[in-house]
């Protein structure tokens, strides 16, 4: 691919010829694909980043359609990874997209060869599985950016970055923290991660999904298809709490700037 394909002529304005070149010869890979990950993915590929993996397990469901890009009523049930795949082939048809709708874990690690990445993507919830990506990402060559989480917050000017051990306010940060050193297993390296003090109360009552349209494993099975059943998350958490689009979105952007601005300073 060149760097003067026409969807890049703007940003090829910006690097200059040599960066764009080197921007779309990077290997990039995205772990999870929701409020966060999505956007994520859109805002490198709209960048010129021509090799990039997205993973992520889960179908949409009906209650991601405020805050994920690939998420709308009709696309409820599918599997996300491979809506997003589409949308980001319509963006740059000449793009390698690699989807896998998969779940990072410690079993499972080698499966997604880390080691052949030039840029790791944390976008996880799982505390144990993004403990582990972490510890296993900053082994490999590649540069780890992760983010903290994005729940329960809506003020976007507080939203920043900082090395992991930086981060203040963050309880995912520090709960993370925690366990590492209770385990006395440390990153290898620094890396810097997208979070925000803020954290606010959830004001709603939490519920169901209610809606015969949602692909959860309940709604699947009541309406006859159990072969749709994937790890759909939201009916297995311990604490669900409020999103907003800006805030996700924000987080994701930020992530893939960061990715673009190390390009763009080492170029």
């Amino acid at each position: 691919m060149s760097a003067q394909n026409p969807i890049f002529n703007r940003l090829n304005l910006l690097l200059g010829e040599e960066t764009m070149e080197r921007v779309m010869n990077k290997r990039v890979i995205i772990f999870g694909v929701g409020g966060v990950g999505s956007w994520c993915a859109e805002s490198l590929v709209r960048s010129g980043i021509s090799h990039l993996t997205i993973v992520d397990s889960d179908r949409v469901c009906i209650t991601n359609v405020n805050r994920q890009l690939q998420a709308t009523t009709k696309t409820v049930g599918l599997v996300k990874v491979e809506v997003l795949k589409e949308r980001l082939l319509e963006i740059n048809p000449q793009a390698e997209i690699n989807a896998m709708q998969e779940i990072y874990s410690t079993e499972n690690a080698e499966l997604f060869q880390l080691g052949s990445y030039d840029y790791i993507i944390d976008a996880i919830d799982s505390l144990k599985d993004k403990i582990h990506l972490i510890l296993h990402a900053t082994e490999c060559p590649g540069k780890l950016f992760s983010a903290m989480g994005a729940a329960l917050k809506m003020d976007p000017t507080k939203i920043q970055v900082a090395e992991f051990w930086e981060v203040k306010g963050c309880p995912l940060a520090s709960m993370m923290r925690k366990r590492i050193r209770k385990a006395k297993t440390y990153p290898k390296k620094k890396f810097l991660c997208v979070f925000s003090p803020e954290v606010l109360p959830n004001k709603g009552a939490a519920s169901s999904c209610g809606t015969s349209a949602c692909m959860c494993p309940k709604a699947i099975i009541a309406v006859g298809n159990p072969d749709l059943i994937n790890h759909e998350w939201c009916s297995s958490k311990a604490q669900i709490n409020g999103t907003s689009a800006h805030i996700t979105a924000i987080f994701g952007f930020m992530l893939a700037g960061l990715v673009m601005n190390d390009l763009y300073a080492n170029g």
